[in-house]
Parts: structure tokens; C-alpha cells; sequence
């Protein structure tokens, strides 16, 4: 059923969410799919920006149907609740006539990051090769390297997936990628990576590699370009460049999307 829903999410920032959003987006949308985003990281916006700095280009930017939620301005919880629960649904109705949508969400835990994620086919959640940026997950042992139990994060995606299957709905795809690495090796990533095998077996997650630290996806913010627009545009790519898209493709083929082609 359409729309497919992808989903960002993570309670840390500066994982890259945004970044990785903004490209999966252009990449649906060069293949020809009719692609709705929403950001419910209003307050912060960055995946918002992007667009608006994407749509502000004169370089006639191919563009997705956007939105940007705000939380709710009302003092009572449920009622706060109910209305960000509805606008949600107000949001996602028009974009159902879309082949993908496209959801960044924020740094910490709210209830519309909640809702997105309960709405996710596919959830990414990309991690730094850091034991900070693991501890979204899980607690780590710091004797042995034993994971000890998953983290809130953790618990609240697993419950996710218990209420898609409690509705009949399809099994949520989780896929955790390791983003914004280093080209070097470090005795930190090896016991990273360890930590990882385990727990993807643990509470089941698909682990994958996403973008590694360049300094062109900062310089490319304000342009509203992704690597794909360069090329189109004329601008030269560099070796860094060139791998930077072969990356992005490559998630792309990990994530195993419905379809591969536009009908």
C-alpha cells in the first residue's frame, strides 16, 4: 500500500539524520518516484532548511512534497497528544497519492517522534562509531563489552513493532547504520562493531554503513544540493565525491525498497 513509509530515528543528535534524509529523498525522487518528506523536528528544522535552501536554488531543484510539524502549544498532555496525533494524520493524508514519504525526526523523545516511528515501513537509525552514541541503544558493560540491557530507544521501537503486529500490519524493517565514520581502524571500532553483531541478533535490527565523515555534505547544506546535483549541474566531482554517491547507493540497495524502478 502506498505511501512507503521510511523513517529516521534516533534520540541523539548529531547522527546525521537530516543529512541522510535529505539524500534518500533526491535519490527516490531522480528515480522517478513521487516523494513526500515530513519534519517533525520542527523547532530544530534542519531537514526543513535543506529544502528551503533546495527551493530557493536557482539551479530548478527537483523538490519533494514537504511539511514541517510543530509540537502541539496546548498545557494538558492528552490534549497536547490528540493534537499532534491529528495533525500528523492531516499531514500524511495528502501525501497518499506519493510512492515514498520521507520522515526526519528529532533528537529526544516526543510523542510525534512516537507517532512517526509507529508509522514506519522502514526505520533507520544511524549511530557514530562512538560508545556515547551506542548508549541510545543499549547499556554496555565496560568490564567485558557485555550488552547488559536495551536502552529507552531500544524498548520503544521494540514496542512499536509489537503494535504493528498486534494491528496485522507488515513487520517493521529496523536497520541501524553506522554513519559519519572515519577511514581509519581503531581498536574503538572493533569493540563497536562486536557490540553491534551482538545486539542486532538481540533485539533484531539489519546493520548497514551509511555516509562516511566529508566535509561536503556541511558545504552542500546552504546550496540545498546533494551529491546527486552535482553532476547534473556541472559541477566537478572529486574521488571523495564519487564515493560519497557509490555510499548512498549502496544504502539504498541495503534498505531493499518495495521497487528499485519508477512504473
Amino acid at each position: 500500500m502506498k505511501p512507503y513509509i521510511i523513517v529516521f530515528g534516533n534520540e541523539k543528535g548529531g547522527t546525521g539524520k537530516s543529512t541522510l534524509a535529505v539524500h534518500v529523498s533526491v535519490y527516490l525522487l531522480n528515480l522517478g518516484f513521487r516523494v513526500g518528506t515530513i519534519d517533525v523536528d520542527a523547532r530544530q528544522g534542519t531537514f526543513t532548511q535543506y529544502l528551503e535552501h533546495r527551493k530557493a536554488s536557482s539551479l530548478n531543484l527537483e523538490l519533494p512534497q514537504h511539511m514541517a510539524i510543530i509540537q502541539s502549544q496546548f498545557e494538558d498532555r492528552e490534549k497536547a497528544r490528540m493534537d499532534e496525533y491529528e495533525r500528523f494524520c492531516q499531514v500524511l493524508q495528502p501525501m497518499s497519492t506519493c510512492d515514498y514519504v520521507v520522515i526526519d525526526t528529532p533528537g529526544n523523545d516526543t510523542f510525534l517522534s512516537q507517532v512517526a516511528h509507529s508509522s514506519a515501513n522502514t526505520l533507520i537509525t544511524p549511530l557514530n562509531e562512538s560508545f556515547v552514541d551506542l548508549d541510545v541503544l543499549v547499556k554496555v558493560s565496560a568490564d567485558n563489552l557485555k550488552t547488559m540491557r536495551p536502552s529507552i530507544y531500544a524498548e520503544m521501537v521494540w514496542n512499536q513493532r509489537k503494535e504493528r503486529a498486534r494491528k496485522g500490519l507488515k513487520p517493521l524493517d529496523w536497520i541501524v547504520v553506522k554513519n559519519r565514520l572515519n577511514t581509519f581502524y581503531s581498536k574503538n571500532r572493533g569493540d563497536i562493531n562486536i557490540v553491534l553483531e551482538e545486539l542486532s541478533k538481540r533485539i533484531g535490527f539489519r546493520l548497514g554503513v551509511g555516509f562516511s565523515e566529508r566535509v561536503i555534505f556541511r558545504e552542500l547544506f546552504l546550496s540545498g544540493m546533494t551529491l546527486l546535483d552535482m553532476e547534473n549541474t556541472g559541477h566537478s566531482l572529486s574521488l571523495s565525491h564519487v564515493s560519497a554517491r557509490q555510499e548512498l547507493r549502496e544504502l539504498i540497495d541495503f534498505m531493499k525498497l518495495p521497487c528499485q524502478m519508477a512504473a
